[in-house]
């Protein structure tokens, strides 16, 4: 039995999709949903908008098929991932999100105890100072450690070289390190 006829690859799906077969529509977006759910949360903190912008991006494969080449090499889903964050992006544009208020105090240098966050609060902190990072330094840093793409795939999907990329992780951490010591105390070094 051909396993390639039971489970056909990206590129095939999206072949019978140009052909109009809703089930291979279907297939893929059940394949690929969650995944690009999962970036579009992390980018823009809503459920509902996430869950609308995926919908978006695959009603938009669905009208325009042809717009993912297999000829320019890229895989699926480093193509599909850059039209949802695009997505993503001009949806933070039209909204102007801000997701750390401004009057958000930081730590005293020496905390009471009873001031001290538990670990859930300290993790939503966290997601607030990441969303607060520069736009391509958040997409760096969602794509290689929460959605695990190599260095090359996210470096492609944001359109920079892999150097580039490291870069920006590079300065992402260090902007998450200066922060979270501010909000949690022990100093701005």
């Amino acid at each position: 039995m051909n396993v390639k006829l039971l489970h056909p690859d990206d590129e095939s799906l999206i072949r019978r999709i140009q052909e109009g077969s809703h089930e291979a529509f279907a297939a893929l977006v059940d394949r690929h949903s969650n995944r690009f759910y999962r970036i579009a949360y992390r980018l823009v903190s809503s459920k509902d908008d996430a869950e609308d912008i995926v919908q978006e991006a695959f009603l938009k494969l669905w009208d325009r098929p042809n717009l993912w080449d297999p000829g320019k090499r890229a895989k699926f889903t480093t193509w599909f991932y850059r039209i949802v964050i695009n997505l993503c992006l001009d949806h933070c544009k039209k909204k102007k999100l801000i997701n750390l208020p401004e009057n958000m105090a930081f730590a005293d240098e020496n905390p009471e105890p009873d001031v001290l966050l538990d670990g859930h609060q300290k993790q939503v902190v966290l997601e607030r100072l990441i969303q607060d990072l520069p736009e391509r330094q958040r997409l760096a840093v969602n794509l290689c450690f929460y959605e695990g793409l190599s260095n090359n795939e996210a470096a492609q999907i944001i359109g920079v070289k892999v150097k580039a990329l490291q870069s920006l992780i590079m300065r992402a951490k260090m902007t998450l390190k200066h922060n979270v010591r501010r909000y949690f105390g022990g100093g701005s070094q």
